[in-house]
């Protein structure tokens, strides 16, 4: 079933609802477990390093964004990792899912009409048309 889930989160509003369903899905199956994979886009990594001080701030400032995501797993018992990457987000997630041959992925949506997706694409999007596994997107 669905014992080696892979969740997509970047701290927003829909990534932590993201991550309840990856809660629900992962205790349906006992010894799941769930990879949380942030990846650091590199159009904003840029700006994030000439507006902090030091890279440990840096990487403090980023893994706060998923602190009320990893504090939902620890409460709800379900073991997971942190994964953090760099790169382009859809293309990244879709590689890193694609060589871990995961069972599902969870992703949020954004919730962007299908004409501003058609136009600006989003991840969600591009990560179902190219993974290899289901796909989850939350709304």
């Amino acid at each position: 079933m669905y014992k080696n889930i892979l969740l997509a989160a970047d701290g927003s509003e829909h990534s932590i609802r993201s991550a309840e369903h990856a809660i629900r899905i992962a205790k349906l199956v006992p010894d799941s477990r769930v990879e949380i994979i942030y990846v650091k886009d590199f159009s904003k990594a840029k700006s994030e390093v000439l507006h902090t001080s030091s890279t440990e701030e840096l990487e403090m400032e980023r893994r706060k964004k998923l602190d009320p995501i990893i504090k939902k797993f620890d409460q709800a018992g379900v073991q997971h990792d942190l994964i953090m990457k760099h790169g382009e987000p859809g293309p990244t997630i879709v590689s890193y899912a694609n060589e871990n041959q995961f069972d599902m992925l969870i992703v949020g949506s954004r919730g962007l009409n299908s004409l501003q997706e058609m136009v600006l694409g989003s991840v969600s999007h591009k990560v179902a048309k190219r993974v290899n596994c289901p796909v989850l997107i939350v709304k």
